[in-house]
């Protein structure tokens, strides 16, 4: 059986066991890459400080990179007697190397561990939730491009309202998943800071050199305060969370949107008939399912930020088991938002989009601002011109132009998609910086 690193000369009992462990074990093996890294950097200054010699620090190091590659290859597993995979990297090391594997906790606590590991792993993660959604923002720039010239309806209230066009309504998608970068980056800021060093939450009386491990991870700073290092246990999940579920509401509202725009009553896009579903007594049917999909797992998401809340709201300063759980919680959620925005990027680049939807008389009254617009350019006051087409409905003698021209920053004649673009741009940059 394996000794845990918090052995005291006794066995808890099996049923308080498994209900403290739950599925840790599987849930830190996405971990595991992330604890060898920072294992690593801690050896590295332990060595520095002189608490390892060269000779334990190449032994060592070795040992680690070892089982970085049975990670790589699928080979590392954490054992059914073994907490976590902070013990399973030590009790590897101890196997193989002796008395030289047991040196490697010094100056440090699980507490520590863990939160280099988070940070780590939410780092990785959040510049990944990145990559995917600048690949649907492309998407969707191109689309807005590709039909920057159809016309639809434009509503308010859910009532026939002005011109709006395919473009505008793929690119206002676009350019809100700029807003939700920015929230990703502000997220991956607060997770790339160093909580190394700062132990079970108070320091150590050994002389750490927490610049280095911070440099050696490339940590974009320090957590300086070794008591705000564990407050942020918490505070970095809950940061990642509400910036997936700025992402989530942005995608499931344009689901939203799919879904109403593909029934028939409105009959502006459609999907070709191998990306939908049937019904199994009405074979008309195709339902837009995917979409229905996207948007109920984003109203999960959406969820994720306060589920977090509550678990961390009012607990008092230093570690609680309760932040165990936040793993449970937001694990799940990064492998979520992930794979719906690759599905949203497939089924948009698949939309049909209808190019006469105007051609429906219903549709005649959506050019009534356009022409008081008309009148006043012609030298009649607004609120005149707004009476003279008004009456002009009220009699049913309302013939539309329907002639648009619209020409300033952000309409359907001047998208601005290289600005937005540019502004994409900068905030992806921000994952670069340190």
């Amino acid at each position: 059986m394996a000794t845990k690193l918090w052995d005291k000369g006794f066995e808890p009992d099996a049923m308080i066991e498994d209900y403290t462990v739950g599925d840790d074990r599987e849930l830190d093996m996405r971990l595991a890459q992330y604890d060898v890294e920072g294992s690593l950097a801690h050896i590295a200054m332990l060595e520095r400080i002189g608490l390892l010699t060269r000779e334990e620090l190449e032994t060592l190091t070795a040992g680690l990179h070892e089982i970085a590659a049975d990670i790589r290859d699928g080979r590392f597993e954490i054992e059914p007697d073994t907490e976590d995979v902070h013990s399973q990297v030590e009790l590897l090391l101890t196997r193989r190397l002796g008395d030289a594997g047991k040196k490697i906790h010094s100056g440090r606590s699980r507490n520590d561990q863990v939160l280099v590991d988070l940070k780590l792993f939410l780092r990785d993660e959040l510049r990944k939730i990145a990559g995917d959604v600048r690949t649907l923002f492309d998407r969707l720039q191109a689309q807005s491009e590709r039909y920057r010239e159809v016309l639809m309806p434009g509503y308010t209230h859910l009532q026939i309202a002005m011109p709006s066009s395919f473009g505008l309504w793929f690119g206002a998608y676009a350019e809100t998943l700029v807003d939700d970068m920015r929230l990703l980056t502000a997220a991956w800021h607060i997770a790339n800071q160093n909580p190394l060093g700062s132990a079970a939450g108070y320091g150590s009386s050994f002389p750490l050199d927490r610049e280095m491990t911070t440099e050696l991870l490339g940590f974009e700073t320090l957590h300086y305060n070794v008591v705000a290092a564990q407050m942020s246990r918490g505070k970095s999940e809950r940061a990642a969370a509400a910036a997936i579920a700025a992402v989530a509401a942005t995608v499931g509202r344009m689901a939203m949107d799919v879904c109403l725009f593909m029934s028939q009553n409105f009959g502006f896009v459609s999907l070709p008939d191998n990306l939908t579903t049937g019904s199994s007594i009405m074979p008309h049917k195709k339902n837009p399912d995917v979409f229905e999909m996207i948007r109920g797992r984003c109203n999960r998401l959406q969820a994720v930020p306060n589920e977090l809340a509550l678990l961390t709201t009012n607990l008092p300063v230093g570690y609680h088991r309760d932040m165990q759980l936040l793993k449970d919680i937001l694990f799940p959620a990064t492998t979520e938002i992930r794979r719906t925005l690759r599905m949203c990027d497939f089924m948009i680049g698949h939309l049909r989009v209808n190019e006469h939807i105007l051609d429906d008389k219903k549709y005649d009254y959506l050019f009534t601002v356009e022409d008081v617009n008309r009148l006043v350019l012609q030298g009649i006051p607004f609120r005149e011109a707004y009476r003279q087409v008004g009456m002009a409905v009220q009699r049913g003698e309302y013939r539309p132009t329907r002639e648009v021209h619209h020409t300033h920053a952000g309409s359907i004649g001047n998208l601005c998609t290289e600005a937005i673009r540019r502004k994409m741009e900068h905030a992806m940059a921000e994952f670069t910086q340190k």
